[in-house]
């Protein structure tokens, strides 16, 4: 039987099957699946400064020798000085969690003397601030665990970018030049290009500022907090604010409550500057996604695909939008991923 002779009910119920398949196969795969993504993005990002050098008449192999050596020296250096401060801190756990643990119990007892009772084994079950400081961990060990594959991404990055410049003849070959297809690869491409170019400066500019800021006030570990203000930067609407409480936590243990709050005072200002003067300046119209489905699509493919899943939700969720919008028969559903 026919796809088109199926019943409405029954075409959604194999939708529906498809996509649970697809998903257990996804999250199945997700050691090998990981790594290849990480690399299409970087080589997403590489690809404008290999056009620029192929068009002043640089050799492709040559330029791709040079784009992936500044990637490799650019990611093979900054991991090295960061995976001092990763390890270090994650001997320091233990004890922040106990410091965290003795600040919450004299803050219960100060609001205990003004007249505000709580028991201090509920807070303490309750309100587990040591849990930050793992979330930490687990995120940054997340990304550093991808590093390890850092070979694989590496020759994966290199033959993507040897197929950059021959890919659309070779697409447009292989569909048609009139293929309806060419029309929503372009409109693909150009889309999580712009995306993650602007994104990316943009977070680069976040973690810059931040790390200022904590260098100039003398906390520890500026390096982890700018490199994690970079990174989580890339996750809509939240990513900020996961990135500042571990921060603002050890600015109050080792600097006291007023370090704390101007700790807080950076990650808002930048915040505010970056995300609704510069990005929205830079982006236009934006992603095209409701801000419910960007929330959703950070927490599904998080799951799915662990912290890199959240890092590059959203160009899954266009790539799956720009999908959705190029059949008839699942028009409606990128509608309804919309913000319009």
């Amino acid at each position: 039987m026919e796809y088109s002779a199926l019943s409405p009910s029954l075409r959604v119920m194999l939708g529906v099957a498809c996509f649970v398949v697809v998903v257990a196969g996804m999250k199945a795969a997700s050691e090998i699946l990981v790594p290849f993504l990480l690399s299409a993005f970087i080589a997403i990002l590489c690809a404008p400064l290999l056009m620029w050098l192929e068009s002043r008449r640089v050799p492709t192999t040559l330029a791709v020798i040079l784009v992936v050596l500044l990637v490799v020296l650019s990611i093979g250096g900054f991991s090295m000085v960061v995976a001092a401060s990763i390890n270090d801190f994650a001997r320091q756990i233990p004890a922040y969690s106990a410091s965290l643990q003795e600040e919450t119990a004299v803050m219960t007892r100060w609001l205990a003397e003004h007249g505000v009772e709580l028991s201090q084994q509920m807070v303490k079950e309750q309100i587990n601030p040591g849990k930050v400081m793992d979330m930490v961990r687990t995120v940054v060990t997340g990304f550093g665990n991808v590093l390890t594959d850092f070979f694989l991404i590496f020759l994966t990055v290199l033959f993507i970018l040897f197929e950059v410049s021959s890919f659309p003849a070779k697409f447009r070959r292989a569909m048609g030049e009139q293929h309806g297809s060419l029309n929503t690869f372009e409109q693909f491409n150009e889309s999580v290009k712009g995306y993650l170019i602007i994104k990316t400066l943009v977070s680069l500019g976040t973690g810059l500022f931040i790390g200022i800021w904590l260098a100039v006030q003398g906390l520890d570990y500026v390096v982890m907090w700018a490199l994690l203000a970079f990174l989580l930067n890339f996750i809509p609407n939240i990513g900020s604010i996961i990135a500042a409480i571990p921060a603002v936590l050890l600015s109050f243990l080792q600097l006291g409550l007023g370090a704390a709050g101007v700790t807080a005072l950076g990650f808002f200002i930048v915040n505010v500057v970056m995300g609704n003067i510069v990005e929205p300046r830079y982006m236009g119209q934006g992603l095209g996604l409701s801000t419910l489905v960007v929330f959703l699509s950070l927490l599904f493919w998080g799951w799915v695909l662990g912290p890199v899943g959240m890092l590059l939700s959203i160009p899954l969720t266009m790539i799956v939008k720009l999908a959705l919008e190029s059949n008839q028969e699942s028009h409606w559903i990128a509608v309804l991923l919309g913000n319009k």
